[in-house]
């Protein structure tokens, strides 16, 4: 199956920046920590998520072909498309007038979108794809 999963581009919009109570440095998933170590600051989810603005979006994952990498239908990527893309990371691709998310497997001669779940198959670009890297995945933002 060479499905590709279908994704919704939005821009980011930075102009009402909220900041939001960060309660402690840390929390624990281990045993409690104790009450009086308790500190709030306020933290903005943008200045932690976007490092350019300009170069930055957002991405609604349709599908389930990177399920086993976390990422899955519904799930909101944050992309940047100033970085370099590397082999093994995560990226946003454009392949024949579609977008699709696959792991980068950079080969000398060729490129081959991976996906992340067993009942897809990779798909090898070729000289006679319309493709480009559109950006890197930077994080997955979904919700519990």
């Amino acid at each position: 199956m060479t499905k590709k999963a279908k994704l919704t581009i939005y821009k980011v919009f930075t102009d009402d920046q909220i900041s939001i109570p960060l309660v402690g440095s840390s929390v624990r998933a281990g045993f409690p920590s104790p009450a009086d170590d308790f500190i709030e600051m306020n933290l903005s989810l943008d200045s932690e998520l976007i490092r350019n603005k300009e170069a930055t979006f957002y991405a609604r994952v349709e599908g389930d072909s990177m399920q086993d990498a976390n990422i899955h239908d519904g799930d909101l990527l944050v992309i940047d498309r100033s970085l370099e893309p590397q082999n093994n990371k995560v990226a946003v691709c454009f392949i024949d007038g579609e977008f699709t998310v696959k792991r980068l497997l950079i080969k000398e001669d060729h490129i081959l979108l991976m996906p992340e779940n067993k009942k897809f198959s990779p798909i090898k670009v070729t000289s006679e794809n319309d493709f480009i890297i559109w950006g890197m995945v930077t994080y997955v933002i979904k919700a519990v």
